[in-house]
């Protein structure tokens, strides 16, 4: 397991991330609220890229429904807190075995049957639409009224029930993002690691090798979907409101896949990347407009539009790759899959 974790990887490596570590940690000491408040989402959306890279940056299949997971975790573990009054910890595992259970409902759809490629994330999209119509009449959980949890004022950080100050939320996420990480690197560098590559490359060559596609698919849909859930337990805590159109609608499934699209599908740190340049950009050409006097409601979509056009033209495997080699982090031989 160490092995796998911290195997090969280079002292200029280790430098950077103890760098990086240590300005992560000292930063809500340093800025302000506000810049708290937009590493939050960075962490978020590197934490759920990262997620999402399971599926399709491992094992080759497109999800363009990921929302739906956020979506499930938000209100499973929002539901058992309002009505029942159980912890966000201890619904934790109800979260991740709805989204779970979705995840397999629809990988055995898809794979049982063949369905596989563009036809594949078409399913994913139409599962997130049902979700979205189905709460908006789903009245124990508020419908299209909005779920609303209860806010009290905390003296004390109370992590046990997600309640406290947005510093104690921008450490559950620098952790969580750290977690995903970690286990991201130890799946990718794992045998069943080789085998999504092997599928993802050329699934027909590797069921020819004796690899079981279906299982091995199956796993990532699942592995992907679960910890996708955790997100929307976040999400709900930390928003603490839920509407069906905010949650489960498509366009929160593209914000979801633009960090490793734009950071680099396939590599670790690449949805990491992604999700610093892409917030943090976006964020900064927001207030640069406001601070000019321009209301421009749909500047953020432009430049999420424009980012991901120059990607695409410039840098087709993404931000990190290039940057890897231009840093000196990736291997001869080895490619940049870190």
């Amino acid at each position: 397991m160490m092995r796998l974790l911290f195997g090969d990887i280079p002292t200029r490596g280790w430098v950077l991330l103890a760098v990086c570590g240590v300005a992560l940690l000292a930063a809500p000491y340093i800025v302000n609220d506000y810049f708290v408040t937009i590493l939050i989402l960075i962490f978020y959306f590197a934490y759920t890229g990262q997620s999402w890279n399971i599926m399709m940056g491992f094992a080759g299949q497109l999800s363009l429904g990921h929302a739906l997971y956020v979506g499930l975790g938000a209100y499973a573990t929002a539901a058992l807190y309002v009505h029942f009054g159980i912890g966000p910890w201890a619904g934790l595992p109800a979260a991740l075995l709805i989204s779970a259970a979705a995840g397999a409902i629809i990988g055995f759809l898809a794979f049982r049957f063949g369905v596989g490629g563009v036809y594949f994330a078409i399913l994913t999209i139409a599962f997130a639409e049902f979700a979205r119509i189905g709460f908006d009449h789903f009245r124990w959980v508020g419908g299209s009224g909005g779920f609303f949890l209860p806010v009290a004022q905390y003296k004390q950080n109370d992590f046990w029930n997600l309640r406290g100050s947005p510093a104690m939320f921008y450490y559950l996420m620098l952790a969580m993002m750290v977690f995903a990480l970690a286990v991201c690197r130890i799946l990718l560098r794992s045998r069943l690691g080789y085998y999504w590559q092997a599928i993802r490359e050329d699934e027909e060559a590797a069921r020819s090798l004796g690899i079981d596609t279906f299982r091995c698919k199956m796993i990532a849909v699942v592995v992907s979907a679960a910890m996708t859930s955790f997100a929307g337990v976040f999400f709900a805590f930390y928003y603490n409101n839920l509407f069906p159109e905010q949650v489960f609608h498509i366009s929160r499934s593209i914000e979801l896949i633009l960090g490793p699209i734009i950071g680099g599908v396939g590599t670790l740190i690449g949805p990491i990347v992604g999700a610093f340049v892409l917030t943090g950009l976006s964020e900064a050409v927001t207030d640069t407009l406001l601070a000019l006097g321009l209301n421009a409601p749909g500047a953020k979509q432009v430049f999420y539009g424009i980012a991901l056009l120059f990607v695409v033209l410039v840098m087709p495997h993404g931000i990190w790759p290039p940057l890897a080699r231009m840093l000196k982090l990736d291997r001869p031989g080895k490619g940049s899959k870190s």
